[in-house]
């Protein structure tokens, strides 16, 4: 994973976590997780369902986007709670710019709250080839795709 997208998982940690469950009609993500999208894809429609915040709650400088799931919504990926939805896209207008250079390539993903092991075997088991990457230990978990 390059340098960047750590360092916005890592903010994503320092924002502070407000671990909530799951309820019963949670709004899965795990088939957008498989990886055969695009950032836009992805991101759209949950922008559109207001899902997410349309306003991110954190732009990188490389003009990575994180937005907050919404109030009341109920995201998970692979059974787990989704703390946040990450993602960019070049010359892609749901996405604001950042203050250096942009990404040079598109990623999307979510941030779990869950240990890295347990996402990890979820989202095997499920078929995707997400990467998974561990933000906090034991904690915040990242799965993504693009931007390896």
């Amino acid at each position: 994973m390059k340098p960047s997208v750590l360092r916005v998982l890592s903010t994503l940690a320092s924002l502070g976590v407000g671990l909530s469950s799951a309820v019963c009609n949670a709004y899965a993500l795990d088939t957008q997780l498989n990886c055969q999208s695009n950032p836009h894809d992805f991101i759209a429609p949950l922008l559109d369902e207001q899902s997410i915040d349309s306003k991110p709650m954190r732009i990188e400088a490389n003009s990575v986007n994180a937005f907050r799931p919404a109030r009341g919504s109920s995201l998970t990926a692979f059974g787990f709670h989704v703390y946040a939805v990450f993602g960019y896209q070049q010359n892609d207008p749901i996405f604001k710019q950042g203050s250096g250079q942009p990404a040079s390539s598109s990623t999307y993903g979510v941030v779990v709250t869950a240990s890295a092991a347990s996402v990890e075997a979820s989202v095997r088991r499920a078929g995707s080839d997400a990467a998974i990457r561990e933000v906090v230990p034991f904690f915040l978990t990242a799965v993504f795709c693009g931007g390896h």
